[in-house]
């Protein structure tokens, strides 16, 4: 798992530099197009996957969601007004979602076995098998608002401003969810006699986004 760069990490100017791509990609420029791919393929994946835990799947949504895009922006029908990553990964979402309810009228469970390595200074391939398996437990026992926010926060780097558009939540409840949902986590791990890697100040972050993403 590598580090999803926070809001803070990012250029002063990547708002403006963003803008200047989705015009670019959506007047046909494909040069423009493979830059925000770079950008944001990995965010979007490391989401889909952590939701469905089949990287085939994740892969194939990936796809889909992409298409998707380039679709609305070809045809202008998206409009940029600093709300591009809400917007995808509100798409990636939907597209997990569809996903879901295709597997269960299919008789098939999708059970995440991604974890998230919320303590940012601990490298995951540090973690032992145990503690990975447990935090994939863990993840597991969480309800499926918590684990959503812990997965928007932590696979898909978003700022709990951008997941109050997504999930149609105030930000107090999501803060709130995100820190009820890593007390949880750090509880399992330390019932298990586990000593967490889940920093005990994330939850006390503000609204900028960060995590990371596996």
């Amino acid at each position: 798992m590598t580090r999803v760069a926070s809001r803070d990490d990012r250029e002063p100017d990547a708002g403006e530099r963003l803008a200047d791509l989705l015009a670019c990609a959506s007047a046909g420029d494909n040069d423009a197009w493979r830059s925000i791919i770079d950008l944001y393929a990995r965010r979007v994946f490391a989401l889909a996957k952590s939701r469905c835990g089949d990287a085939v799947l994740a892969e194939e949504i990936t796809q889909s969601v992409f298409a998707t895009v380039a679709s609305t922006l070809g045809t202008g029908g998206y409009s940029e007004q600093g709300k591009f990553e809400p917007w995808l990964f509100r798409i990636t979402m939907n597209r997990v979602r569809d996903e879901a309810r295709r597997a269960k009228r299919a008789g098939v469970s999708l059970e995440s076995n991604v974890a998230p390595i919320l303590a940012a200074p601990t490298p995951s391939r540090g973690l032992g098998p145990d503690i990975l398996g447990k935090l994939r437990q863990g993840l597991g026992e969480l309800s499926d608002a918590d684990r959503e926010v812990i997965e928007l926060r932590h696979h898909a780097g978003l700022s709990f401003k951008e997941m109050t558009e997504i999930l149609n939540e105030p930000l107090g409840t999501l803060l709130a969810r995100h820190h009820r949902a890593l007390k949880k986590l750090r509880n399992f791990l330390d019932a298990a006699g586990i000593t967490s890697p889940i920093g005990h100040d994330e939850s006390m972050e503000d609204s900028t986004g960060g995590g990371i993403e596996s």
